[in-house]
Parts: C-alpha cells; sequence; structure tokens
C-alpha cells in the first residue's frame, strides 16, 4: 500500500473518498466541518436524520456529496469528545480502514489525525494508523490455492493519505517511514508464524536469516549441528535428538553502530513444531505449536526493521532453531545433559523445551560482550493464565532495564508487564541429581521458567520476555500477531538516538 504525508483541505482532496470524524450527539469534526461548510450544510442534514450519532467505530459511507470532488465521503464515530483516549482513536481507525476496504475504493483522505488523543501525539497516530493499514490487508491464508476475489479485480485500498497540520509535516514523515518498517517486520513475523511445521523448518528459518542478508546488509551465520557439539551444547542439542530435522544455530548481525560499540543481543526460541517430546502434548489445537518460533520470527522480524530504518546501533540476533518430537531417539524425562555453561540439567518434562535451547544460546550470547540481552520465546502456558493476551511478561533484576522495556512497550502500544524475579522461587529448580532440573512445578510456572534462564545470563544485563499469550491469536481469527517487533523496534530505536 502506498503512503502520504499531505496537508490539503477536505474539501479540496480529491481521493476516491475522504474519512471524516463525528463525535457522539452528532457533533462534526473541525475537518468535517469544513466538508459541511463547502457541501452547503450537506452533512449536518444527514446528522439531523440520525444515521449517524457518532457512536465510537460506528460508520456511514455518503455518495456524492454537493460540491465535492470526490465520490465518497465515509463518517466515522468517535464517540465522546472528552473521552477520546487511545482505545477510542484505535477502534475508529479499525472501523474507518475496515469501511474503506469495503466500498471498493482505491484511494482514501484520512482526517482522524488532527483529533487531540490524551497522552499521544502525532508519530504514535501516524504509527498506529499505517500498523492498522496493514494488518487490515494481511492475508494469512497465503498457501490457499485459491485468492481473494476483491485482491484479484484490483479493487482494495492501494493508496492512503494522511492529513496533518503543516506544522507536523516533518515528525509524521518521520514517523511513516519507521512505521512502514515495523509493519514490515510484523508481517514478516506473521507470515514465517502462520507457516505449518512441514515448511517452517529449522533449516527454513536459516534460509529465510540468509534472504534478509542478502536483502539488507546484514551478516548472516548458521551453525550446524557439528558445530554446536563442538561448542559443548548439550541442552540444546538434547532436544533436536528426537527429530530428523538437524537444527540449527542462527546468528544475523546488524552492524550500525560504531566499530568496537557493545552489542544489544535478541535471543528467539526456535522450536519450528512442540509435539511436546515424550511427555506429549495434548492432540486438541497441538497444531499451533507451529506458532513455537514466534520468538525467533520476532528477531528476524525486528532485525529487518532495524537495517531499513538503519538504525546507528550494534544488534546481533541468536536463533536456537529445532524441533521437539517424540522418537525412538527423544530425550526422556529423567535424563541429565551438560549445557554449554557446563551446568547439568535433569529434564523432568520434555515439553520445557524452550528453556533448554534458550540456555545454550543465551550462554553463547556471553562471546559478544553485549550492552544488553533480551530473549523472546513463547515459553509457559503460566503465562497465559496470568496475563491472559493484552501483555507479554516482562522478567528482570535490572530495574533501569525494565523502565526502558517498559516505556517502549507504551510508546508502541505492544505492551509488558513485569513478573517477579525473586530468589524465592529457585530452591523449586533443585534437583537431587544435577545442578538444576527443567521445571519447578505447577506453581509459578513462568517465573520460575525465568529463574531457570537467569541461571544462565549471570554475565551481562538481561531481560526474558514470555510472548505465549500474545504471539498469536486462536479461534475463528486464528494466526500469528507479529508481537513483539513494534516494541523491540522502538526499544531500539530509542537507543539508538540516546
Amino acid at each position: 500500500m502506498e503512503f502520504s504525508i499531505k496537508n490539503t483541505q477536505p474539501e479540496k482532496q480529491r481521493a476516491a473518498c475522504v474519512v471524516i470524524g463525528v463525535f457522539e450527539s452528532r457533533q462534526l469534526s473541525a475537518s468535517g466541518q469544513e466538508l459541511d461548510s463547502a457541501s452547503q450544510g450537506y452533512l449536518s442534514k444527514i446528522m439531523a436524520t440520525g444515521d449517524m450519532n457518532g457512536r465510537v467505530g460506528s460508520t456511514l459511507l455518503l455518495h456524492h456529496v454537493p460540491q465535492l470532488g470526490n465520490e465518497r465521503v465515509l463518517l466515522v464515530g468517535l464517540g465522546k469528545a472528552d473521552a477520546f483516549d487511545s482505545k477510542a482513536f484505535l477502534t475508529s481507525i479499525n472501523a474507518a480502514l475496515s469501511g474503506l476496504n469495503s466500498t471498493g475504493a482505491t484511494s482514501a483522505a484520512l482526517y482522524l489525525l488532527d483529533e487531540v488523543v490524551a497522552g499521544r501525539d502525532i508519530a504514535w497516530k501516524i504509527e498506529q494508523t499505517v500498523l492498522a493499514a496493514y494488518a487490515q490487508r494481511f492475508q494469512p491464508g497465503k498457501l490457499k490455492s485459491k485468492k481473494d476475489d476483491a485482491k484479484e479485480s484490483g479493487k482494495v485500498l492501494k493508496k492512503l493519505i494522511l492529513n496533518v497540520a503543516p506544522a507536523y509535516t516533518k515528525i509524521a514523515t518521520a514517523a511513516l517511514a519507521q512505521a512502514r518498517a515495523i509493519a514490515a517486520g510484523v508481517e514478516l513475523a506473521k507470515d514465517l508464524g502462520n507457516l505449518p511445521g512441514n515448511i517452517c523448518t529449522p533449516t527454513y528459518l536459516a534460509e529465510q536469516a540468509q534472504s534478509l542478508a542478502k536483502e539488507f546488509p546484514l551478516k548472516c551465520e548458521v551453525l550446524e549441528r557439528k558445530d554446536m557439539e563442538k561448542l559443548g551444547m548439550g541442552s540444546l542439542l538434547a532436544v533436536a535428538q528426537g527429530s530428523r530435522q538437524p537444527p540449527k544455530l542462527i546468528i544475523l548481525r546488524h552492524n550500525g553502530g560504531k566499530k568496537g560499540a557493545k552489542p544489544v543481543v535478541l535471543v528467539g526460541k526456535g522450536i519450528t513444531f512442540d509435539s511436546g517430546g515424550i511427555s506429549l502434548k495434548p492432540g486438541a489445537e497441538m497444531d499451533e505449536m507451529k506458532y513455537d518460533m514466534c520468538g525467533a520470527a520476532s528477531v528476524l522480524g525486528t532485525l529487518r526493521a532495524a537495517a531499513e530504518l538503519k538504525l546507528p546501533l550494534n544488534i546481533i540476533g541468536i536463533i536456537p532453531a529445532s524441533e521437539n518430537l517424540p522418537d525412538g531417539m527423544a530425550v526422556k524425562p529423567g535424563d541429565i545433559v551438560t549445557s554449554m555453561s557446563g551446568q547439568t540439567i535433569e529434564i523432568l518434562n520434555t515439553d520445557a523445551e524452550g528453556r533448554l535451547v534458550l540456555c545454550d544460546a543465551l550462554t553463547y550470547a556471553e562471546r559478544f560482550d553485549p550492552e544488553v540481552v533480551i530473549d523472546i520465546a513463547t515459553l509457559t502456558g503460566a503465562c497465559v493464565i496470568a496475563l491472559g493476551h493484552h501483555a507479554s511478561g516482562l522478567f528482570s533484576d535490572n530495574d533501569e532495564l525494565v523502565s526502558e522495556i517498559e516505556q517502549a512497550g507504551v510508546a508502541a502500544h505492544d505492551r509488558v508487564w513485569r513478573m517477579p524475579l525473586w530468589d524465592d522461587y529457585q530452591p523449586q529448580l533443585d534437583s537431587n541429581f544435577a545442578d538444576i532440573a527443567n521445571i519447578g512445578g505447577r506453581a509459578g510456572g513462568s517465573i520460575t521458567a525465568a529463574c531457570f534462564l537467569s541461571r544462565f545470563t549471570k554475565k551481562y544485563n538481561w531481560a526474558h520476555l514470555d510472548i505465549a499469550g500474545t504471539a498469536w491469536k486462536s479461534g475463528k481469527d486464528k494466526g500469528g500477531t507479529g508481537r513483539p517487533v513494534p516494541l523491540l523496534t522502538h526499544f531500539l530505536s530509542k537507543r539508538a538516538a540516546s
């Protein structure tokens, strides 16, 4: 889709459709009042009929409004003027885009960005509008044999004009560039997450990283099983030994910062299909375990965004990729393996495999002398129970880093919630036979998982994001969400600017 920033008055706009806001009690927005004046009160007459009351998210499409040069005017309800907050803005934007996509108009001019949203600036409004536009045009069924009829006929929204006050043009233009980079990263993460496990294997993930390195100035290295054996990655390899698909350790670098500057390292869990291994999962909804590589997908999406934005920062993505399947060679409950760190791990449950591949990747990250390491993983169902699907779980002992990530989440509208990481939980991981057990029981499951990872991160600043509840949607709208690409990109952008 083509986007542009304009300062054109609504009555002079020549797009196929003009989008105007209406507050409750049938109160036209400022741009709506300009159109009403130009159309000699036509919109006021429509308001008087009661067809549009301004309820948030409601829409009314008008054709051939007198004295205007465009075919359509779309009225969008904004709700109460004194309660027009972030939620109301997002609801109205999504309603407007949905309405536009059903009209057959190929171009539209949006006049909703001048409305004041408490605590949000024009850059946020631009970004959320672009992300919403990308989300609505996204097609998860790319493997279907029959394509969408509307897309085949070309009757889709192709051009969106974002109208802002002249004073905001420069800020809006910069925000548009960032939004498009984030949106492309989100789409990449969604596409990878939605692919089935027979296509998106560890090898396929490695190939996607290599393709990114050809498209952008990124450097990619892929370690094979023999390389991991030499490094002593017994924990990661234990997970992989039940699969015929070879594991991969993918390293993708964005060298945008000063030479020698410490990098930010992102570690993404890349379990391309998780059956649970010998500790087999229930069959119902097991198909959704193709999403267990969404941490890896978000790292690739974020590196893509960073490269497109040319962030002046050194960033390294590390992806431990494997399948987790029940084979005659698969690791068994009670087995003890030695991690790259030298710590021995008693595997009490083979379905707690994410932490087993991550711990070796986190140890591997030490060699880069990182400024900070953030791992991203669909790690625990317990986090979904604790936080639902709105916030990702955030774990770290570094208050400054926590604050930084929280602020990035608010700025991106990709929010997190800090969970405890107290030493009180560590004894739950005690083992009679090894240095550590890979599970700590049902109580505080997401916390003990983070505690497990913390034992491999003592040499650098570290945070863990549990995205099990936010990386994908189930049910009718099943599919990847692309989170937390927006959060991570904002985190990196803020670091690059400081």
